[in-house]
C-alpha cells in the first residue's frame, strides 16, 4: 500500500512542485533573513505542518464540503489573501524605514523574535491558502486505491511531501544564512524587503481575487 505502483509518479509530481518558487520559499527566505537560520527552519517545519492539516481534512471530506460552499470558500480565500497582504506591508515597512540585516550569518546577531512568531506565520500561511486546500482534494485522491484507508494513506502521502519539502526548503535556509553578511549592506536589505513584501502583496491580492471553484 505504502510503496505501490502509484507511489512512484506522486513522489515525481510532488517534487517539481516542493522546488518550485511560490508563497512558501518566499515566506522561509524572509524569515530567514529577518531572524537567521533558526526562524528559517522553524517556518518550513510550520509550513510543512500544514499539510497534513490539509491531508486530513481531504481525506475526512472536509474540503469537499468547503469546495461546494462559496460563502466557506470566500471566507478562507480572504482570511488567506489578508494575511499575505499584512506579511508584505510588514516587509514593506521596513524596506521604508530603510532597516539593513544584522551582520552575521550564522550567529546571535539576527534580530531575534520569540519562536512562536516564525512557527505561526508559517502554519498560518499554508492552512490558509485556499490553493493548497483544492491541490490536496484534487491530487491526493489520484495516488490512493479503492482498497486503501483513505486518512492513513493520505497522511503517508503528505509526510513524504513534509520531509521533501522540508529538505528544499531548509537547504534554501541555509544559503540564505550564508549569505548573511553580503545581505548585511542596508541598501541591499531594503531592496530585498521591499521586493519580497511587493511579491507578497500580490499574491495576497491574486489570491482575493481568485473565483471560487464551480
Amino acid at each position: 500500500m505504502w510503496f505501490d505502483a502509484q507511489f512512484w509518479p506522486f513522489l515525481v509530481a510532488i517534487t517539481l512542485l516542493s522546488i518550485t518558487p511560490g508563497v512558501d520559499t518566499l515566506l522561509v527566505i524572509r524569515n530567514t533573513t529577518r531572524g537567521g537560520v533558526r526562524d528559517g527552519v522553524l517556518t518550513s517545519l510550520a509550513i510543512c505542518a500544514g499539510l497534513f492539516v490539509h491531508a486530513s481534512v481531504s481525506a475526512l471530506g472536509i474540503s469537499l464540503i468547503l469546495l461546494q460552499s462559496a460563502w466557506a470558500f470566500s471566507a478562507l480565500k480572504l482570511a488567506g489573501a489578508a494575511y499575505l497582504i499584512w506579511l508584505g506591508l510588514a516587509s514593506l515597512g521596513e524596506a521604508r524605514r530603510g532597516q539593513g540585516l544584522p551582520v552575521g550569518a550564522m550567529d546571535d546577531a539576527y534580530h531575534r523574535v520569540p519562536a512562536w512568531r516564525p512557527l505561526r506565520e508559517g502554519l498560518l500561511s499554508n492552512v490558509l491558502n485556499p490553493k493548497t486546500v483544492v491541490f490536496y482534494m484534487a491530487f491526493l485522491p489520484q495516488f490512493i486505491g479503492p482498497g486503501d484507508p483513505a486518512l492513513a494513506k493520505s497522511l503517508w502521502l503528505a509526510g513524504v511531501h513534509f520531509m521533501i519539502a522540508n529538505a528544499w526548503q531548509i537547504g534554501v535556509v541555509l544559503l540564505v544564512g550564508r549569505a548573511g553578511r553580503w545581505l548585511a549592506s542596508p541598501r541591499l536589505a531594503r531592496w530585498l524587503n521591499g521586493l519580497t513584501g511587493g511579491v507578497l502583496v500580490a499574491f495576497g491580492a491574486k489570491l482575493a481575487l481568485t473565483r471560487a471553484p464551480a
